[in-house]
């Protein structure tokens, strides 16, 4: 599979507009949500003039708006706005935007071009990248979607300077994943980097590094029959968190249910796969200081037990983790006992102690 093509850019108008003259559709459309039709679009349509032109089509903002509402409306936008299959769909947003909107452009006529054009630091190493599109879904995160990759990304971190800090650690938290991935200096320097105090020069070369594991990782394996299981590092556990925190209506953002899904995660790599100690205790630490801990009991723990056993990963009964055996070296379709899942629970709820 070709690597996705990423632009990062520092012009963002006149890229927008080279990519748009390169694809040529006949009608263009712009999706934004609430927020980013607020903040972002206006930047965008001042800078390209393909933008200024093209249909805004708006959807309510945060996680609680990745439903089907929301999809019903895009489409009946879309077939209001005269789209055909030559049309061309901007995603302009962070990763509810893209993920919704990507799927809508795949499923529209069977398939209209989109490109994503990520706004926010979660959404530009994670949710934009790698073709994962869909909405959630009778309670559950991303229940309903395809595989369908953007024609083209754009990475403008000058987004990132209107975005508030819990957003900020929210994508940080993917880039830590990745960081773990790979290993060796990359999960240091995730480890050293101040992100109390950004860096936003710093923060543009580890988004780079970040996307470019994401990008290996999906180009050997598009439709995760295999290594594409590594990214789900931190998720089994993570997307519970998060699917709870929504039915009892507070919801949580998403990079901090991953990051509390690294530690329970971690804690079972060391159980079950010989990840060294000081390494996870190095790491807990870090998600410690920078994203809490979660608002849950013991009371949680069958819930969240359940909820996880809805993981798309899962075979049978079995609920199949991804585990590290050393920084770099992924262990794919692990399983666990009950207990053992609970007592990770205890171990994040401790705060790693």
């Amino acid at each position: 599979m070709r690597m996705q093509q990423i632009c990062f850019t520092q012009n963002l108008g006149a890229d927008v507009d080279a990519l748009i003259d390169a694809l040529q559709p006949d009608r263009l459309f712009v999706l934004t949500d609430h927020t980013t039709r607020e903040r972002c679009l206006p930047r965008l349509v001042s800078q390209s003039r393909h933008a200024a032109a093209a249909v805004n089509i708006s959807i309510g903002a945060t996680d609680t708006h990745k439903t089907l509402e929301s999809l019903s409306h895009v489409w009946t936008c879309l077939c209001e706005g005269k789209a055909t299959r030559h049309s061309l769909l901007l995603n302009l947003g962070g990763g509810m935007v893209t993920d919704l909107g990507g799927f809508a452009a795949a499923t529209f006529k069977r398939g209209i071009a989109f490109v994503n054009i990520p706004t926010t630091l979660l959404a530009m190493v994670d949710a934009a990248v790698g073709g994962k599109t869909g909405i959630n879904f009778h309670g559950l995160k991303n229940e309903i979607g395809c595989f369908r990759e953007a024609e083209a990304v754009v990475v403008d971190t000058e987004m990132l300077r209107s975005l508030d800090m819990p957003n900020l650690r929210s994508g940080y938290a993917e880039m830590l994943k990745h960081a773990l991935l790979e290993g060796g200096e990359m999960w240091a320097d995730h480890l050293r980097f101040d992100l109390a105090r950004p860096d936003l020069s710093r923060l543009q070369q580890l988004v780079a590094q970040s996307i470019h594991t994401k990008q290996r990782i999906v180009a050997a394996d598009p439709h995760e029959k295999g290594l594409r299981k590594a990214l789900n590092l931190g998720h089994t556990a993570g997307h519970a968190f998060e699917s709870l925190a929504m039915e009892q209506q507070r919801p949580v953002l998403h990079g901090y249910a991953v990051a509390w899904g690294l530690v329970c995660e971690l804690y079972l790599s060391a159980l079950h796969a010989g990840f060294p100690t000081q390494e996870m205790h190095q790491t807990v630490r870090f998600v410690r200081e920078h994203f809490g801990l979660p608002a849950i009991s013991c009371r949680d723990y069958e819930r969240l037990y359940a909820l996880m056993q809805h993981d798309k990963k899962n075979v049978g009964e079995n609920i199949n983790f991804t585990l590290l055996a050393h920084l770099g070296e992924v262990r794919l379709d692990q399983h666990v006992s009950r207990q053992e899942v609970f007592d990770s629970f205890d171990f994040l709820r401790e705060g790693g102690a």
